[in-house]
Formats: C-alpha cells, structure tokens, sequence
C-alpha cells in the first residue's frame, strides 16, 4: 500500500473509531470503557487502533471532536430554517427525537461534560469548548430574534434541555422530555 493510498483511507477509520468512542463513552462512561470495547464497536482490530489512538485519553479527545462534528452538523442542518425561532424550535424537537437515549443514558455531551470535570487532565475544557459553540449558536437565534437579553435566554434554553435531560434518564421516563420539549416551543413562541 502506498502513502497516499494510506492517507485516503485513514481518516474513514480514525473518524469511525472516534464516533464509537463517543458512543460507547456514553454509554458506558470514560471509566468503564475499553479500547477493545470501542474497537468492537467501530469493527476494527483492537490492534489497528493504536495505530491512531496510542491512549484512551487520545480516544477521548477524539470523542470530543466526534461531539464538535454533530454539533457542527445540527447547526448546519438547523441553518436551513429560515427563522430564526423556527430553528430553535427545530433543536429542541432534534433533543425530543432523542429522548429514548437521553432515558437510557443521559445527553452525550452533558454526561461526558459530568464525567470529565472529576479528572484533572483538562479534557473537560475541550468539550466545555464544544458546548460554549451551541450556546453561541443559541444566542444568535436569540439575538436575531432581536432580544436584547440573549445570553440568558441561550443559557436558559441549555440549561432546560441539560435538566431535562438528567430526569429523563433518572426516571427513565422518555415522556418527560417530550413534554418539557412542547414547553421549549411555546416558551420560544412567546419570545418571538
């Protein structure tokens, strides 16, 4: 195989494997993990995966990036929407689409927030980063919306859709989070 034949064809494998270590993190957690449990999952030979990843916290990092390539992805998805509070209403039903995984394991994002924030490798900061990139994005809808106190309004909305997600996986009660979403929109309306 030649060098550029390897280079074509690492990034498919590096993202795969960093996409199921951001599932398999969430699922699991960071602690509970294996590097064999996130080659099972991307179907990759435990031992190719030291060829991208020489440790779990190097899986870790690139879990984050996983979780700044959906956002990335949600927030270009959601730029199609040509209101502003259409594309806030537009997140929170994306959050309601996920309540049976939020039931089972909480948001990704904020539980991997949660569990980073008791190690001290600053790994927390990095996916601080990637959610500081939503709350932004939400200020701006918030700003177009031409409220003046967008930064709350943003905070206010994550911090909605963090709690309910942490009672939607305590209770494992999907229901929870679909009516919590329905308020969202109606709250979003009355702003408009």
């Amino acid at each position: 195989m030649t060098d550029s034949v390897a280079r074509t064809a690492a990034p498919g494998k590096r993202e795969r494997l960093a996409d199921a270590a951001a599932q398999v993190f969430h699922e699991r957690g960071v602690e509970k993990t294996t590097i064999a449990d996130i080659a099972r999952a991307a179907d990759v030979p435990v031992g190719n995966v030291y060829y991208y990843f020489k440790t779990k916290d190097q899986l870790v990092q690139a879990a984050i990036g996983a979780h700044a390539r959906t956002a990335q992805q949600i927030i270009a998805a959601l730029e199609q929407y040509d209101a502003p509070a259409e594309r806030l209403k537009a997140l929170v039903r994306g959050w309601v689409d996920q309540r049976e995984t939020a039931a089972r394991f909480g948001c990704p994002s904020g539980t991997l927030a949660t569990e980073l924030d008791k190690r001290a490798d600053g790994l927390d900061t990095e996916l601080a980063e990637v959610m500081r990139g939503l709350l932004d994005w939400i200020q701006a809808q918030f700003t177009a919306m031409g409220r003046d106190d967008a930064r709350e309004l943003a905070v206010a909305l994550l911090a909605a859709y963090q709690g309910i997600s942490l009672l939607t996986n305590t209770f494992r009660d999907p229901d929870m989070m679909e009516a919590e979403g329905r308020r969202l929109e109606a709250w979003i309306d009355s702003l408009a």
